[in-house]
């Protein structure tokens, strides 16, 4: 078997460095669990007005909180680092994806400045877990930051970030890596490997060890799954429920998670749908192709909110429900990304494959050149019905504009398509009954989840992090949210991302697409959707925001960025 050289976590450095906490019994400090979801949009589940079957997060969602303008950080590497750490990603050295761009923000893993937030809960008794994507790191080679060198205790998933779904390259548990054929620890029942299964199999797993190895002790999970990250790969059974679901096209599914989300109250009813960026279903040539992708990417999602039933399935068999904090969010937005949408690559016509052995890696994330494990050759193309193992296909921009609805751009762009996620939080022990599915409307930020961490386990952040100084904490303790209490942030919310920049204070945001893109400027408690710009009118709020952008960019190492070396200054 190929495996990697464990890594001994460094535990015990961590708890010696942290200042000791307060004496509140373990029984009396919640365990938490933060859902992450990947590349989908802001009305793709059913609580936000999605047609996708998702009972378990509407059922989390009745019980808890919803938020309305709660935000990511555009991309899946940021988000990442952003919701680990509980800073601006540029912060904590992944301003981009995971490339060592040689400049402080734009490191392509997290920084030595910086603590996770399984490193901050451990010397305050917690237990830490981690499932799926892990992405903070450059990749398999640099394993100091792999999840058991950042202070989780077990760990199962993927280092880096995209792949099959049935056969995921960079498998991994603990610190070794693995095939889905060769790991000892985990077969599916089924007999069939399926990634966001084993994810949440696995949080399974993990919740039934805790309960036996550390009765009473508090945990904290990161359940990371892929869905619904290109490629589209679904069971057929999940695919035929939507079946008919999506043969009208994209503007009548649109308009009607327009509606919903009105009805549900996710929108106040002055929300003006943006207009749809699509080709227009009368102009598709292949509609069976393009509707079967929708349904593919609706099996995705609909297969993940299965793995979070059996997650509080488990929760609640073990009496460990009521007081789980369990969180819910999207990295970024429906992604518009053409993977595999496109004509085959030329020198990708091999017909056949060496199959690969239970011992042997799959070698590629993505296609050209990619292979099943049995031997057969990976499609692409208009035309090829996504959904099985030897197809890699993405949903398509078109989709993404209904995902995102009713709002502009897509993962990528900090406007509002871009950043804009669903965030559940339910904790039955801690949310009084009068507010179980109410919504709170503030701007919040991934940046807040760290923080809220902190303050619901009573943990202290610590100043150092071994012999390096830590950066304060960015985000602020969502913990009001949970009585009604409005949130206390003290300075606005700021975004960047491959030259995007925004910065949000109050109902004013300051949004530009592109690095050399002029700001924008809009109230978004009139205009969510920013249809109406109005920075004619109000050019001292812009020098205001715009100034305000400019420091935050160079304190927080957004700045110098690798857009354009030229204009850095």
């Amino acid at each position: 078997m190929k495996t990697a050289l464990p890594i001994l976590p460094a535990f015990a450095v961590l708890a010696a460095a942290s200042p000791a906490v307060s004496g509140i019994p373990h029984s009396q400090r919640p365990n938490i669990i933060v859902i992450l979801s990947d590349d989908m949009g802001f009305s793709d589940i059913g609580c936000y007005g999605g047609e996708i079957r998702t009972p378990a997060l509407d059922k989390l969602a009745a019980r808890g909180l919803r938020f309305t303008q709660f935000y990511n950080g555009a991309r899946c590497c940021p988000s990442r680092a952003s919701l680990l750490t509980g800073l601006y990603a540029h912060q904590a050295g992944m301003g981009h994806m995971i490339a060592d761009q040689n400049l402080p923000g734009y490191t392509g893993s997290i920084r030595d400045n910086c603590m996770t937030i399984a490193e901050m809960l451990r010397p305050a008794g917690y237990s830490n877990y981690a499932v799926g994507k892990w992405h903070v790191a450059r990749g398999v080679e640099e394993r100091r930051n792999w999840p058991l060198q950042r202070g989780f205790e077990k760990y199962y998933g993927t280092i880096v970030g995209s792949g099959s779904y049935y056969d995921p390259a960079t498998l991994c548990r603990d610190n070794t890596l693995i095939t889905p054929l060769n790991d000892p620890e985990y077969q599916p029942a089924n007999g069939k490997f399926y990634y966001t299964d084993a994810i949440a199999d696995n949080a399974v797993r993990y919740l039934r060890q805790h309960c036996r190895d550390n009765p009473g002790a508090p945990f904290f999970m990161y359940v990371a799954f892929t869905a619904a990250h290109w490629p589209m790969q679904a069971p057929p059974g999940d695919i035929a429920k939507y079946e008919g679901v999506y043969d009208k096209g994209y503007n009548p599914v649109r308009e009607a998670r327009f509606k919903r989300a009105i009805e549900l109250g996710i929108l106040p009813p002055e929300t003006e749908l943006s207009p749809p960026d699509n080709a227009g279903w009368k102009n598709v040539r292949d509609k069976k192709w393009e509707i079967r992708c929708m349904e593919v990417y609706a099996a995705m999602i609909d297969r993940m909110d299965q793995g979070i039933a059996r997650i509080v399935a488990q929760l609640e068999a073990s009496g460990l429900f009521d007081n789980t904090v369990i969180m819910f969010l999207q990295d970024n937005g429906a992604c518009a990304e053409p993977v595999g949408r496109q004509p085959r690559p030329a020198g990708d016509a091999r017909a056949k494959y060496e199959p690969l052995g239970a011992d042997d890696f799959q070698p590629k994330a993505r296609p050209p050149n990619m292979q099943t494990r049995d031997g057969r050759p990976v499609r692409t193309g208009a035309g090829v019905m996504p959904g099985p193992e030897d197809t890699y296909i993405a949903c398509g921009r078109d989709w993404a504009n209904v995902s995102n609805t009713p709002f502009r751009e897509y993962k990528h762009w900090v406007h509002e398509g871009g950043i804009s996620t669903p965030f559940i939080l339910s904790w039955p022990a801690g949310i009084p009954a009068a507010l179980e599915g109410s919504f709170n409307r503030t701007p919040a930020h991934i940046i807040d989840i760290a923080a809220t961490c902190v303050d619901l386990a009573n943990a202290k952040y610590p100043v150092k992090r071994r012999d390096t100084a830590l950066a304060p904490l960015a985000g602020i303790s969502l913990r009001p949210a949970l009585t009604g209490a409005p949130l206390q942030r003290p300075s606005p919310i700021f975004w960047e991302h491959e030259g995007s920049r925004a910065v949000r204070d109050g109902n004013w945001k300051l949004v530009a697409k592109g690095a050399h893109a002029p700001w924008e400027l809009y109230d978004m408690a009139a205009d969510r959707s920013e249809l109406h710009n109005v920075i004619a009118q109000h050019k001292d709020i812009t020098t205001h925001l715009s100034d305000a952008w400019e420091k935050w960019a160079l304190d927080a190492k957004a700045k110098p960025w690798p857009w354009d070396e030229n204009k850095n200054n």
